[in-house]
């Protein structure tokens, strides 16, 4: 029978050790993956009506829409549509992002991608509802980035609202009512191998299966553009007629986690660590120990974890 750790167990643990693993994690908590700050924004001209919510663009993509009205995971038929989680840039409209720390040129990263930007692109359905890929509807948008906020680069033959399209679940339907139990990965691209033109004809199963756990985005690798590192993303929609939206961008993270759902130092197995890692993450936004996607750690993620315990 799996042991299953008990409240006694883990306070046992010599105090030092706790104390030091929640000084640790305090400190890797203070870094999010994703945009937590708007530098600036224009809405352009033309936008969608309403939503011109900058904040909508902070934190993670959006893994749920549709509110308590119109619910459904977000998947590759089903993208985010609510003003509160999607900002509209009209012509001549743009938003300038911050992370909290440098995104690094890391060659660990899965295919060497450094950022991901998610709009709100989606696939037709050839054959509703089972979910087979059609065309990619898309609208564009210009990305450039910037270490100071004040020198840019332009990332070429990448649209911010382009492929790959978000996928916020792995265990649910092309157009299910709600979200499931296992999250995909936002900090995780898609291989920038696979082109658009490779999704038609494929069912929502096997695009999952595609992506590798990823949650899509459009994929950036900053020694494309000459830089080590950057801290701003410009995304602008230059004098065209669609409206780009945009939903969040992540910096992604080192290849180096095992895929299964509970390792969160990454070593292969669920045990007593990574218990003490959720435990100091409790009540926060920590993307690692957050297993759910769903608000800050909690009950939630500690069921997750202990489903999957190995030891």
């Amino acid at each position: 029978m799996p042991f299953r750790p008990s409240l006694s167990n883990r306070l046992s643990a010599p105090p030092t050790v706790l104390a030091a693993t929640a000084a640790i994690i305090a400190a890797a908590g203070a870094e999010s993956p994703f945009a937590t700050e708007v530098v600036s924004f224009d809405p352009g001209i033309g936008g969608v009506p309403g939503y011109d919510f900058p904040e909508a663009a902070l934190g993670e993509p959006t893994r749920t829409s549709g509110g308590s009205l119109f619910p459904g995971a977000v998947t590759p038929f089903q993208p985010a549509f609510m003003a509160s989680e999607i900002v509209s840039l009209g012509v001549g409209g743009s938003i300038v992002l911050a992370f909290d720390h440098p995104v690094l040129d890391d060659p660990a990263n899965p295919y060497g991608v450094d950022l991901l930007v998610f709009g709100n692109a989606f696939l037709s359905d050839l054959a509703p509802p089972a979910g087979v890929a059609g065309g990619l509807y898309a609208e564009g948008g210009r990305i450039e980035l910037s270490q100071d906020g004040v020198i840019w680069f332009e990332v070429i033959e990448v649209e911010a609202d382009g492929a790959m399209p978000t996928i916020g679940w792995l265990d649910v339907g092309p157009y299910a009512d709600a979200g499931g139990r296992l999250p995909t990965d936002f900090t995780r691209p898609v291989d920038p191998a696979r082109s658009p033109q490779e999704l038609a004809g494929m069912g929502h199963f096997e695009l999952i299966e595609m992506y590798d756990g990823s949650g899509g985005g459009a994929g950036i690798d900053l020694a494309t553009i000459g830089l080590d590192w950057i801290r701003y993303v410009r995304l602008s929609n230059d004098g065209d007629v669609s409206t780009p939206e945009i939903d969040a961008i992540a910096d992604v993270a080192p290849d180096d986690s095992t895929g299964i759902i509970g390792d969160i130092d990454g070593n292969g197995t669920v045990d007593g660590i990574d218990l003490g890692l959720m435990l100091a993450a409790w009540g926060t936004e920590d993307a690692a120990a957050n297993l759910d996607g769903l608000g800050d750690v909690g009950g939630p993620d500690l069921g997750l974890l202990l489903a999957g315990w190995t030891e």
